[in-house]
Parts: structure tokens; sequence; C-alpha cells
């Protein structure tokens, strides 16, 4: 995929949803994949830390398998090598993963988000060539249980300063996550809000709806 259409996929995307088989409830990545994706869910990260670099190679060939059948992004968390290695459309990068200038020397055509938690690393972030910026953790988070959540009025902070697209995450639910959108968030990211729910599939078509029924126009889900 052209990077122009990849942008464009990722800017015409709702929901975000990062999988890690931790907080699938018992059940294998692939199932909460195919469940997303049946929901409409249009951008996945695949995120797992501790898995081994061939191990995840597989895995990312799978995701990589099913989220071009169904026309969806695919973005692999930290390891830049799996991302290209398996063909997927970007890699998200932590404050201490690869520098961002130098992936995107490697992959100029990927797609390169950024965990950021100010706007001090959001901007530079956006400076080192990021496409996109995370904002948060915004709640607390499993995932992040030693980090203090920003808050929705970070959003307020940082966004308004970028001149790239921005998604949020940390402890994003269907309880709070109108709070994010009425902040103006267009791609809010969960985790645990979708793979661990008791189904999936009617998990991320609520979380959606709520991201569609913020924005102009019409809710449509496909």
């Amino acid at each position: 995929m052209h990077p122009d259409q990849r942008l464009a996929a990722f800017a015409a995307a709702d929901l975000y949803v990062v999988i890690t088989e931790a907080f699938c409830a018992g059940r294998h990545a692939h199932e909460i994949l195919v469940q997303a994706l049946m929901a409409g869910v249009r951008l996945v990260q695949l995120r797992e830390k501790e898995m081994s670099g061939r191990s995840l190679y597989h895995l990312a060939l799978e995701f990589r398998r099913l989220t071009a059948a169904a026309g969806a992004l695919l973005i692999i968390d930290d390891r830049l090598d799996i991302a290209l290695a398996c063909g997927a459309d970007g890699v998200h990068l932590g404050q201490e993963d690869l520098p961002l200038e130098v992936a995107r020397k490697i992959a100029p055509e990927l797609i390169i988000g950024a965990s950021t938690h100010s706007l001090e690393e959001a901007l530079a972030a956006e400076a080192a060539g990021a496409s996109y910026v995370n904002i948060g953790p915004i709640f607390a988070t499993q995932t992040k249980p030693d980090v203090t959540p920003l808050g929705v009025e970070a959003i307020d902070r940082i966004a308004p300063a970028l001149r790239i697209p921005w998604t949020t995450m940390g402890g994003i639910t269907q309880g709070n996550i109108g709070q994010v959108v009425a902040h103006g968030a267009r791609h809010p990211a969960v985790m645990s809000a979708v793979t661990a729910a008791a189904d999936p599939q009617a998990a991320a078509l609520e979380l959606r709806q709520i991201i569609l029924a913020g924005r102009e126009g019409p809710v449509q889900l496909h």
C-alpha cells in the first residue's frame, strides 16, 4: 500500500484495537482479531512484548493475512523488524524503543506511531517524523500500573499543538470512551475493553458506535 493510502486509511479508521494475548481472557489472539474485524475495526495493533522474535513473526504473519483480507491496517508494537518482515502497515514505538529518526530512515513507507506522555514528547515525536502520536495513559491501566494517568485534560493541552494525527490510550472502556471522544479523539485505542470482553465483537461495535456518534454526520457501521 502506498504511504498516502495508508495515512488516508488511518484517518478514516475509528476504533484502534490493541491485542495482547495475555489480556484476551484465556483466548487466542487470533480469535479476538477475527471478532474485531467482523465488528468493522480497521486499525489493529499487535502488542506482544514478551514473545520470542520467531513466535511473534509467525503470529504477525497470521495477523497480516487476516487484516489484509479485511482491508484493515496492521501496526506492530515496538518491533520494526517484525513489521517489515510481515508486511505490516506500520510500527508503534515507545520512548525507549528505536529512535523515530532511525525508524523513519529505515522504513520511510510505514506509518510510525509514537507513545507520548507530555506536550514536549508529542512535539518531539512530530519533529522526528512520527506519522501519529499517542497521548496517554488517559486513565489508569493494567498495562502500565505504575504510571500516573494524565486525565482527559491532557488531550486539551497536547492535541491543539499537533499537526499530525493523534490517538489516545490507557484504561479506555465503554464507560469512559465518551469522555475522550468529547475532547476530540477520533481514534481511541483500547485493549481489554475488547480483548477481555465476553463478546469482543459486540464490545467493539458498541465502542465504534460511540466514536462515530461523536463525529459529524450519521453513524455508519460496516
